[in-house]
């Protein structure tokens, strides 16, 4: 009688659990263990220690000349493989392969934009999961110049089920940008190694370094030089923004050559923009760089004037259903103009959607023709 109740109570025990379990995996998640590592040594002489897994980046950073950083300071460094130097390059090379142009390595990209790319990993001070895990996360910031990034801590998808995945980190480029539309993302593949005087962070591999801007940035081409830089003069505009021309979204901020300022107006209908230069100059291009945020505000409807007296005008450029992909994307227009005007007026006519137009930047260019 007493083994039929050892039985009966076993296996009443086993249901009760195999009950819980299976409660626990209808809420759609489990509980991964986050395993806290140390490695007796600097964040340097960790990556040291993993040949065949970190050499990309180890030989990035020593061109860099940012050994010192990786031993010295307090950091957070989100650690990138060969295999995410080793898509970017290929994707580089694939383009330039097009153009009949030959192939580049880490050694012989251009090195500002690999120092700038590679400091987008390398945070100030030391980040654990667990103090990403707030709602919003963190914004986290570049250890060289300060460029802003966010950390977040999440939790994926595994067998069909929402958050039921293990726990990783979410670490984002912020494009400068406070909405996260604009951001682009990535994870980690394993979390909080610590080291003497760092938090590493492995990336996952199949994250391509530089985020989606390594491609563009090594082929960018810079645009002529701006008029209103090289000459100079003044700028007007026919409508100012509703704060006047000292407001933080001023006119005067499409002229300044900076991205990250803007020149918003509400109930458009049209507004034009003009320039007089100190003296006559012959522009043969324009740029026209989108702002921050809300791509509905874009110009794309314009036409580009000039003029020497100011009232007598000449159609340099028109254009219809213009788009900018990107935040922050400088354009440039090309135009087979040859006269000098002193006068430069752009009129915009229709943006995207709505009646509020923003732009960050207009210049006109001059490109010396060989």
């Amino acid at each position: 009688m007493n083994n039929v109740k050892k039985a009966y109570f076993f296996i009443l025990a086993l249901g009760i659990m195999s009950l819980m379990w299976a409660c626990k995996q209808e809420d759609g998640y489990y509980d991964p263990i986050i395993a806290d590592k140390g490695y007796d040594g600097d964040v340097y002489d960790y990556l040291k220690s993993k040949p065949g897994v970190y050499d990309s980046l180890l030989k990035a950073v020593d061109r860099l000349q940012l050994e010192r950083t990786l031993r010295d300071s307090d950091i957070t460094l989100f650690a990138l493989s060969n295999a995410s130097f080793q898509l970017a390059l290929t994707n580089l090379n694939n383009l330039r392969k097009l153009n009949d142009r030959p192939s580049e390595y880490l050694s012989s990209v251009d090195g500002n934009q690999l120092d700038t790319m590679l400091s987008q990993y390398i945070i100030r001070g030391k980040y654990i999961s667990d103090s990403l895990a707030t709602q919003d996360g963190l914004r986290l910031y570049g250890v060289k110049y300060g460029y802003p990034m966010h950390g977040r801590l999440i939790k994926t998808t595994s067998s069909g089920y929402v958050n039921g995945g293990p726990t990783v980190i979410q670490i984002s480029d912020t494009k400068r940008s406070q909405f996260e539309r604009n951001w682009v993302s990535t994870t980690t593949g394993s979390i909080n190694l610590k080291t003497k005087n760092g938090i590493v962070h492995v990336v996952s591999a199949d994250h391509v370094f530089g985020f989606d801007d390594f491609v563009s940035r090594l082929t960018y081409v810079p645009p002529p030089p701006n008029l209103f830089k090289t000459i100079g003069g003044k700028d007007t505009v026919s409508r100012e923004n509703s704060g006047g021309p000292n407001a933080v979204e001023a006119s005067k901020y499409a002229f300044d050559g900076n991205p990250e300022t803007k020149y918003l107006i509400g109930d458009m209908g049209s507004v034009w923009l003009r320039f007089e230069l100190n003296e006559a100059a012959a522009a043969n291009a324009y740029t026209i760089t989108s702002a921050n945020d809300f791509s509905e505000r874009d110009p794309i409807d314009w036409s580009l004037k000039g003029s020497n007296d100011g009232t007598n005008w000449t159609i340099l450029d028109s254009r219809a259903g213009e788009l900018f992909d990107q935040r922050f994307q400088l354009r440039v227009f090309r135009i087979s103009n040859k006269v000098a005007y002193k006068f430069y007026q752009l009129d915009i006519t229709r943006v995207r959607s709505g009646g509020t137009m923003q732009m960050a930047d207009w210049s006109v260019n001059r490109e010396e023709v060989k």
